[in-house]
């Protein structure tokens, strides 16, 4: 099932084109992680997929009634405001108490709730803010480098609990990642953007591509690398494969000599 695709989308956001002719689709039940350097709109790309940004041109479709939840990149919470962890899940609104504890659960934060959101450590915050995202039982989940600020352990453990929750579920994920050259292993397909869809495939595919080592490198630092971990469960081997876009080569002022 197709949960929401992009045709030919064209992005300007004040004045400068952040998105053209990008062709993207999410199908559900898949792990989708987007790798790219500053400015080369992967958040653009999930802001678009959520509504929150119009294209100039192409179009955009989406399930019908599709429900979507969003992590984002960065959220200030006032020091001042002594809000516990269950009192921010009621905002905007109000959620019983059983589907609170419930996305708490299912986030790894089940015994968050009367802890206050200022102290807590960073990825507890972000197991939180997982929590919000699913307490609308979402086929969707779009993570806006969820993982910026964590330590390797830390991420590491986001990633497994990111794969729960798709166990769990079934819902498609898009994970927008903070660092250039690493994806969880979990992921079904690798998108390498620079303002269009440089390459996408499989991580082995993607790690192989021309386009991507000329976007980051062919040294140890340019490298693809993947959180790696025992699974217990498999991959549909579907996505296996790489397409490409010719013409595209770039560079980058912190690709590996």
């Amino acid at each position: 099932m197709t949960l929401v695709e992009l045709k030919g989308v064209d992005v300007r956001l004040a004045g400068h084109r952040a998105l053209q002719g990008v062709d993207f689709a999410m199908q559900a039940g898949e792990i989708v992680t987007v790798v790219g350097p500053n400015g080369s709109g992967k958040s653009t790309l999930a802001r678009t997929l959520i509504g929150a940004v119009k294209p100039t041109a192409g179009r955009v479709t989406r399930a019908p009634g599709l429900r979507i939840g969003y992590v984002p990149q960065k959220l200030q919470i006032d020091a001042t405001l002594p809000m516990p962890v269950r009192r921010f899940l009621d905002l905007p609104n109000r959620v019983s108490s059983a589907a609170a504890q419930d996305a708490l659960i299912q986030a790894g934060a089940g015994d968050l709730g009367n802890r206050p959101m200022t102290g807590l450590s960073g990825g507890q915050f972000q197991r939180v803010l997982l929590a919000r995202a699913l307490l609308n039982d979402p086929q969707l989940l779009i993570l806006d480098e969820a993982t910026q600020g964590l330590d390797q352990p830390g991420a590491a453990a986001f990633y497994r609990r990111i794969e729960q929750v798709r166990q769990d579920t079934g819902c498609g994920i898009l994970m927008v990642s903070h660092d250039l050259h690493v994806v969880m292993a979990a992921s079904d397909r690798v998108i390498c953007l620079n303002g269009h869809v440089c390459c996408q495939g499989a991580p082995s595919h993607v790690a192989s591509a021309p386009e991507y080592r000329a976007l980051f490198g062919t040294g140890t630092q340019g490298a693809l690398a993947l959180y790696q971990h025992q699974h217990s469960h498999s991959h549909d081997g579907g996505h296996d494969h790489h397409h490409h876009h010719d013409g595209c080569s770039h560079t980058h002022p912190e690709a590996a000599e």
